[in-house]
């Protein structure tokens, strides 16, 4: 029986690469944006490379639109097997300058986008035994300066994905998470100032960060073999470790890296 996956935030980077990659394996595909322009010009592309797709405008912070995407995906296919929660935004300011408003934005989308999902489509990923997959980030095992929000957004995710893997572990549903480290994407460039205002510009190489379409394939590959928590670069396994083991070295070591990375996000 063909299988389907619902994906957030599948117009660009990590998103787009997984319905390409899910979509080389047969998958039926319900994805979601927040801009039709772009859904309407990623669909010609995935239509052409031969998927079976619907996009849907719908900003993931509304549970009626989350609700509404899920009965799309079983009224066209009758079934959903993988629900992937990509759709994220980031934030580059301290938190004393941060607008609350720029903060509860960040957590609506990051945290309350995979709950909305994850609620609805629950029921049948149950049906089916299938998966679901938190697109977590290093930021989700160790806190960074200017990142308050965007940090909190997703230790909350891995929180509540552990505590719900408890809740259905005996009922055959499979919950990961996956940090991908730094990757090639969209994510640094719209990332909110401390008033909101999207920064357009990233204070990373980005031709040197991992390309979307490898970190894709990692999440199908670990999607298929039920892995539990991946993180995919060696740099952040490594911070995770240390971050357990010598949490005061580590504070210490994130103000001075981050320090040459960006004087800004630093104040004595």
């Amino acid at each position: 029986m063909q299988k389907t996956l619902i994906i957030t935030g599948g117009t660009s980077g990590i998103g787009k690469a997984c319905i390409l990659r899910y979509g080389k394996e047969g998958y039926q595909i319900v994805y979601t944006g927040r801009e039709q322009s772009k859904i309407d010009r990623v669909q010609k592309e995935f239509e052409s490379a031969g998927i079976q797709c619907v996009g849907i405008c719908a900003p993931v912070e509304s549970e009626k639109d989350a609700q509404n995407v899920i009965e799309v995906a079983i009224e066209k296919f009758g079934r959903i097997d993988v629900l992937i929660c990509n759709a994220g935004v980031s934030m580059k300011a301290l938190f004393e300058d941060v607008d609350l408003k720029v903060f509860e934005r960040v957590m609506q989308i990051n945290f309350m986008g995979t709950i909305n999902y994850v609620k609805h489509a629950l029921p049948h990923i149950i049906q089916s035994k299938g998966s679901i997959v938190g697109i977590s980030s290093i930021n989700g095992h160790r806190g960074t300066p200017g990142r308050t929000a965007y940090s909190a957004s997703k230790f909350a995710m891995e929180g509540f994905f552990e505590a719900l893997r408890i809740e259905v572990m005996k009922r055959g549903v499979h919950i990961m998470t996956l940090s991908p480290g730094y990757t090639q994407s969209n994510i640094r460039t719209n990332a909110l100032g401390p008033n909101g205002a999207i920064q357009n510009e990233s204070h990373k190489n980005e031709e040197k960060l991992m390309d979307a379409d490898t970190v894709a394939n990692h999440i199908y590959q670990a999607q298929i073999r039920k892995k539990r928590g991946v993180i995919l670069t060696l740099l952040g396994k490594a911070l995770i470790f240390l971050n357990k083991r010598f949490p005061k070295w580590m504070d210490r070591t994130v103000y001075n890296v981050m320090t040459k990375e960006d004087p800004s996000l630093i104040r004595e």
